[in-house]
């Protein structure tokens, strides 16, 4: 639960920057798209939230 609230926030923070900077760019609408996901408990939510610990989990495991 933890990982969730704090991803939630992160991505809320990184959307409100986007939209204070400079509008709303095709990158920035991904962003709020996991981000509309992560807030929503809809059916295909679990999935996308899973996609994002892969994601998380992967970036986590690289060794520069």
């Amino acid at each position: 639960m933890i990982l969730s609230i704090s991803g939630v926030v992160l991505l809320g923070v990184i959307v409100f920057l986007f939209f204070r900077k400079d509008g709303l760019k095709a990158s920035h609408c991904l962003v709020s798209v996991l981000f509309g996901f992560y807030l929503a408990s809809t059916a295909i939510a679990p999935g996308i939230k899973a996609g994002g610990e892969s994601l998380a989990s992967l970036l986590g495991g690289l060794k520069f």
